[in-house]
């Protein structure tokens, strides 16, 4: 049992940062940052939604909202937003279903079978949304390096070359939280499933051996008068 709260714990754990660092990721506005630090008096910040320019000297930051959705955007641009806010909607539903499936929540208290199960649901969500959050944010910093590695190799200077920044790193660090955290739940109800329906069943035993017993006390201690009354209604009915 104690191994049993500790994956629980250390899942829920997992899965509560892994989830907040994947919405901070796609929502946030530093996905490619100027590498050029030397030459520059202000920090680029490219996020997935909009562009932030920081004055390094004063600290003064100002902010390019995209155009709408519908407009035309990279490719890159849209498949990373997808992915990202698929992998959100899907760990944020994963931790809730993980909460409800805790041992200490007062949820279902009489069925530890079901709360099994919807802790391996909240395991597969997140391992699931873990393949969308590693997939954007890989592919969007393999695309950035290529990019600029590209560059250098044509001796192409453009006025500012970009590296994948935090936000990128908070993307990949959520989703491998999310495999973690899917991986501990998984091999917590495959461990403890038998273990819980063993007591289920025993209990369900014990119960029907309670329901006997007391039925053959009660017949034992019908009153004499109510035997007698059964036999001659019995033998009126054979007549």
């Amino acid at each position: 049992v104690g191994m049993r709260f500790f994956l629980q714990y250390a899942g829920c754990f997992f899965a509560f940062f892994s989830t907040g660092f994947l919405i901070a990721s796609t929502w946030t506005d530093c996905w490619m940052v100027n590498a050029d630090d030397s030459l520059e008096v202000s920090t680029k910040c490219r996020g997935l939604w909009w562009e932030c320019v920081t004055n390094v000297f004063d600290g003064i930051q100002t902010c390019d909202e995209y155009d709408s959705i519908y407009a035309e955007h990279p490719v890159k641009l849209v498949l990373t937003r997808a992915m990202m806010i698929t992998a959100d909607i899907l760990s944020g539903f994963g931790f809730l279903f993980l909460v409800l499936g805790l041992d200490c929540v007062k949820f279902l208290p009489d069925e530890p079978l079901i709360k099994l199960r919807i802790c391996l649901v909240s395991g597969v969500m997140l391992l699931i949304a873990g393949l969308p959050g590693i997939t954007g944010s890989v592919w969007y910093a393999v695309d950035v390096y290529v990019e600029r590695s590209s560059l250098v190799f044509h001796n192409v200077f453009l006025g500012i070359q970009y590296k994948f920044g935090w936000s990128c790193w908070l993307g990949m660090a959520g989703s491998l939280g999310c495999f973690l955290s899917g991986s501990l739940l998984t091999c917590c109800v495959y461990l403890f499933r038998e273990t819980s329906s063993g007591r289920l069943q025993s209990a369900y035993f014990l119960r029907k051996g309670y329901s006997s017993a007391g039925t053959i006390v009660t017949n034992v201690h019908l009153p004499s008068s109510q035997t007698a009354t059964a036999k001659m209604y019995a033998v009126d009915t054979r007549v």
